[in-house]
């Protein structure tokens, strides 16, 4: 009887330390997730930090009213992963304006086995809109205070080819005020 007792006594112990060392093993995996994923939020937010200042020096030295980063208006993206461009709009005109505008795929190579659907379905983030965001307008000489940012996701299926697609914007959702802009995507 004091054996089995004994036995007991040891099996439970074994299993309270079991318990504490994987309580501990969560505690330290929950800290280090948080770590990590704390991280990535910063390094995005300082990356949209520089493309907005990259953007707003674009307008200081070239004196548009739409300005693309990256300024090429070429971006590469690999099969599998995610990528885009940013944008941003500087009100010229004497009179307030809202803006819409809009990604299309506009030239598919005959290379590329894609249809014009499927080009535009690779648009994950940002492909049409009004800016400024909220029901406001820009008003005269005014930058909107973030710029719009187009993702891309490329699926790996996806074959590899040049796609050209156009930024349009459209004052105060009129076409005949309407201004277009080229961007080409690479998959690669």
């Amino acid at each position: 009887m004091i054996r089995n007792k004994r036995a007991a006594m040891e099996m439970s112990m074994g299993t309270i330390v079991t318990i504490i060392l994987l309580v501990v093993v969560l505690v330290l995996g929950i800290f280090f997730v948080q770590k990590i994923f704390g991280t990535g939020n910063k390094a995005i937010d300082q990356i949209d930090t520089q493309v907005q200042n990259e953007i707003n020096k674009l307008f200081t030295q070239e004196g548009k009213s739409l300005v693309v980063y990256p300024n090429s208006r070429e971006i590469s993206i690999k099969q599998g992963e995610t990528g885009g461009f940013g944008f941003s709009i500087k009100n010229t005109d004497r009179a307030s304006h809202y803006y819409d505008y809009r990604v299309e795929v506009s030239s598919i190579p005959s290379s590329c086995s894609l249809t014009e659907d499927e080009a535009n379905g690779l648009i994950a983030l940002g492909g049409a809109g009004r800016v400024p965001s909220g029901g406001g307008k820009l008003g005269s000489g005014q930058v909107l205070d973030n710029a719009v940012l187009v993702k891309f996701d490329i699926p790996k299926e996806v074959p590899l080819c040049l796609l050209r697609y156009d930024l349009t914007i459209y004052r105060d959702g009129l076409e005949d005020n309407a201004q277009s802009i080229s961007i080409d995507l690479q998959i690669r």
